[in-house]
């Protein structure tokens, strides 16, 4: 079984291009668990829900790698937590680096801030300086991970058919 992640800033289309490459290849999607845990809190989340958080999403993962058909899609990983847990408490339990060690990929889609940003309450960062600093960060974990990217960008359609053509090659060299 393959692993793709789709990696970048808010506001990117990680989850419309995680869903319609699980609908493409007839295959299992991991939603962002922090939307929905968020969602649930009757408060701001803190440095600890992300623990949580991360956690939350490494079974997320696991229950759909179980129903997956030779690729699971997953719309984040824990690097989104590591990076948000640096920016906005200045550094990154040490629970959640070591899961972040022990998870594996086989290919990052980076997603470029080229698509207009939508409102959402969750989403923290409607600037265009802000969404390029948060790709730069992101660029930079995956050239370092030794794990092969694609850089996606364009419209919707440009997205989907360059996301298609990476995922094939990943599974069909």
């Amino acid at each position: 079984m393959k692993k793709v992640v789709v990696i970048g800033p808010e506001s990117t289309g990680k989850s419309t291009l995680s869903e319609y490459l699980a609908r493409y290849f007839h295959t299992a999607w991991t939603p962002e668990f922090a939307r929905e845990y968020i969602d649930q809190l009757n408060r701001p989340y803190t440095q600890e829900d992300l623990l949580h958080i991360a956690e939350g999403q490494l079974q997320l993962e696991k229950e759909q790698a179980a129903k997956a058909n030779e690729v699971l899609i997953c719309d984040t990983d824990l690097y989104v937590v590591k990076v948000w847990s640096e920016h906005k408490y200045g550094d990154c339990d040490a629970r959640i680096l070591k899961m972040i060690a022990e998870q594996d990929c086989d290919l990052y889609l980076l997603m470029a801030t080229d698509l207009p940003w939508e409102e959402d309450p969750q989403r923290e960062y409607p600037a265009q300086e802000m969404r390029d600093y948060f790709y730069n960060i992101y660029r930079d974990i995956v050239m370092q991970s030794g794990v092969p990217f694609v850089d996606i960008r364009g419209s919707y359609t440009d997205r989907e058919n360059t996301a298609v053509a990476a995922v094939k090659q990943l599974l069909h060299g």
